[in-house]
């Protein structure tokens, strides 16, 4: 497989795991799930089916030197700087560009730089798989088998069985569903042709350059003008100029809503996006009562549980709790977070009342 790819976004914000995530150190770049960041936990999975050589990760210029820091072993330019924020699809283009540009035979596994995953054996056999099903111009999604009628994430619907390989099995796409409601969660749970939308999809350059030549060939025609200048002295003032016109929208809305030849792999790999801090209970150890304390800079100062129940710690300091439950407590350098289980999501909406309130220092 010398001409696949594994591709990982990692310019998000994580902005709902604040206080920890801020702009210069964002979610993919702290030790939530371990004592490694989630970026680097996500590059060494992928060993050794992806070498070094063959990992290619898109981030933003604020995160450049972290993430350069990060990953000492991945080639300086495999590293592929955003010159700012445009949405994923625009990140996603640029990537697949420069790697096209490098190897026309390319497949590209595109990956996410925060989310957990416990089965690492299993994610790379499926990855094996998806490269196989791609090499007949397919889009491989991984969805996720459902284990509960979650509502905060989107849907693949699987139609016809296409392959099946050992363990796997290969379904042609339906289609996307948007974040449903809990009674249409509950249905899609029920009928067993439902997966989670992992954000995580494979395909050649090839066929990755023709789904946008055919559903967005404004930003199309932008990669086009970028690509004759990739690896030439011309290519950041080149870059500059076709950034400002790109559009800005989700790769799920762009193309993959309405690729030709989707389908989709469900996967059980042990995955959870980490996607807040409530989240967090999924893959951190809990004690007998559920709960779960944890340093923040590799410390774990002994705390004093007195009657609490079903609550998260982050503290590098002696935390003290008495008589609570579903709580999630984060003790930062400079702000502290207290909320119950239950609102967690809405941690999103502090980081935009400190955006508005010109509070920067807290972002």
């Amino acid at each position: 497989m010398e001409h696949y790819y594994a591709m990982i976004l990692a310019g998000g914000g994580g902005t709902r795991m604040w206080p920890l995530s801020r702009k210069t150190m964002p979610k993919q770049l702290l030790a939530l799930t371990g004592d490694q960041s989630m970026l680097r936990i996500s590059v060494e999975r992928l060993s050794p089916l992806f070498p070094p050589e063959n990992v290619y990760v898109v981030t933003g210029r604020q995160l450049e030197d972290a993430i350069r820091a990060e990953l000492p072993e991945i080639p300086a330019q495999n590293i592929i700087i955003e010159p700012y924020g445009r949405d994923n699809a625009a990140a996603t283009g640029l990537g697949l560009s420069v790697i096209h540009k490098r190897d026309r035979q390319a497949t590209v596994a595109i990956l996410t730089a925060d989310h957990h995953i416990a089965k690492r054996e299993k994610f790379r056999e499926v990855l094996r798989h998806a490269y196989r099903m791609a090499q007949n111009d397919r889009v491989i999604t991984l969805g996720i088998s459902p284990t509960y009628p979650a509502t905060s994430f989107g849907y693949i619907q699987q139609g016809r069985k296409i392959a099946g390989m050992d363990e796997f099995t290969v379904y042609e796409s339906l289609g996307f569903k948007e974040k449903p409601n809990a009674v249409t969660a509950t249905k899609f749970l029920a009928s067993g042709n439902f997966t989670w939308n992992s954000g995580m999809f494979i395909w050649k350059t090839t066929k990755a350059m023709a789904e946008f030549q055919r559903q967005q060939p404004v930003m199309y025609g932008l990669l086009e003008q970028l690509g004759e200048a990739i690896d030439t002295p011309a290519y950041d003032a080149v870059l500059a100029e076709v950034w400002e016109k790109m559009p800005k929208i989700s790769i799920d809305y762009a193309i993959m809503e309405g690729a030709e030849n989707l389908a989709v792999i469900p996967v059980d790999i042990g995955w959870s996006d980490v996607g807040s801090w409530s989240s967090l209970f999924e893959v951190l150890p809990l004690d007998q009562y559920g709960n779960s304390f944890k340093g923040i800079k590799g410390g774990n100062p002994d705390p004093i549980i007195l009657d609490t129940r079903d609550t998260l710690v982050l503290s590098d300091r002696l935390t003290v709790t008495i008589g609570v439950e579903d709580l999630i407590i984060i003790d930062s350098d400079d702000a502290l977070l207290i909320c119950h289980k239950d609102r967690a999501q809405d941690v999103r909406e502090v980081v935009n009342h400190l955006r508005a309130s010109g509070q920067d220092n807290y972002l």
